[in-house]
C-alpha cells in the first residue's frame, strides 16, 4: 500500500507558553478509514489543519502521496472543516454547482447521488437545514472529490443518532479504497465501527497508533475502551 499522509517529527507551537504539537509522526496509508482520536484541544484540529495545508508546521514535515503540504497536495486532499464552506443563502443545488466550479476534481454525479442517498433535498435552503442535514450535505460535497486524502474534522458532532448512522453508512459506501480517510472526533463510541486504524492524540502527542483489530486482539478492548484507559491516565 502507498503512503498518503506521512508526517514527521512535527511540533506546532502557537505561543511561547506551549507546543500544541510535539514531535508528532505517523504515516497512513491508501485504502484506510483512520480515526484521529483525542478530547477537544489535544491537538487533532492542528493536524487536521496541517494535513490540509491551511497552517504549517513550527518544525517537522508533513506530505500527502509524498508530496511536501502546498499548492500541489491541496489539490489532491479534501478537507470537510467543522464549519461550512456554504453560504446560507444558496439552495443544496447551487452549493454543489459551486463546489463543482471550484474543485477541478468535483464529481457532480456521485454528489447527486449521495445526496439522494442521504434524503438531502437539492432545492432547500443552505441555511434552513438542521444540523444533521447540514452534516449530510457538507460531508457529500466532501467526499464527491476524487481526491487522495479526505479530511472529515468532527463530521457527526452535534447530530442525532438516526443521521450518524446515515452518515457513517455513506462514508463506508462513498469512500475511495485508492484513498485515506481521516476522521477527527471525540464521539469513539458512535463512530468506531468504520475505522481500520486509530491515532490517539493527548496533550499534543501521539500515545498510541494501532490497527483497529491489533487493539481487540492484543489487548482484548474495543477502541472506546481503550480510548477511555489511556485518557484516563493523562
Amino acid at each position: 500500500m502507498s503512503s498518503i499522509l506521512k508526517l514527521t517529527s512535527v511540533s506546532k507551537r502557537y505561543t511561547s507558553s506551549r507546543n500544541a504539537l510535539h514531535n508528532v509522526s505517523f504515516d497512513l496509508q491508501a485504502g484506510k478509514v483512520v480515526g484521529l482520536l483525542g478530547s477537544n484541544g489535544s491537538g487533532k484540529s492542528t493536524i487536521m489543519k496541517m494535513a490540509a495545508g491551511l497552517l504549517q508546521p513550527t518544525s517537522g514535515t508533513v506530505s500527502v502521496t509524498g508530496i511536501p503540504v502546498g499548492t500541489a497536495s491541496k489539490a489532491v486532499t479534501s478537507f470537510m472543516p467543522d464549519r461550512p464552506m456554504t453560504e446560507s443563502w444558496m439552495r443544496v443545488k447551487d452549493a454543489v454547482l459551486f463546489y463543482q466550479d471550484f474543485f477541478s476534481d468535483f464529481d457532480k454525479v456521485k454528489a447527486t447521488e449521495m445526496l439522494r442517498f442521504m434524503n438531502v433535498n437539492e432545492d432547500e435552503r443552505v441555511g434552513a437545514l438542521s444540523k444533521g442535514m447540514s452534516e449530510r450535505l457538507h460531508l457529500s460535497l466532501a467526499l464527491s472529490r476524487n481526491a487522495k486524502l479526505y479530511l472529515l474534522d468532527e463530521p457527526i458532532g452535534g447530530v442525532d443518532l438516526v443521521a450518524r448512522d446515515k452518515i457513517l453508512d455513506a462514508i463506508l459506501q462513498y469512500y475511495s479504497e485508492e484513498s485515506c480517510l481521516v476522521v477527527s472526533t471525540h464521539l469513539v463510541s458512535d463512530i468506531e465501527r468504520i475505522f481500520d486504524e486509530v491515532v490517539f492524540i493527548r496533550n499534543g502527542s501521539v500515545v498510541l497508533h494501532e490497527e483497529v483489530e491489533t487493539i481487540r486482539m492484543k489487548y482484548g478492548k474495543s477502541v472506546e475502551e481503550k480510548f477511555k484507559e489511556v485518557y484516563a491516565e493523562s
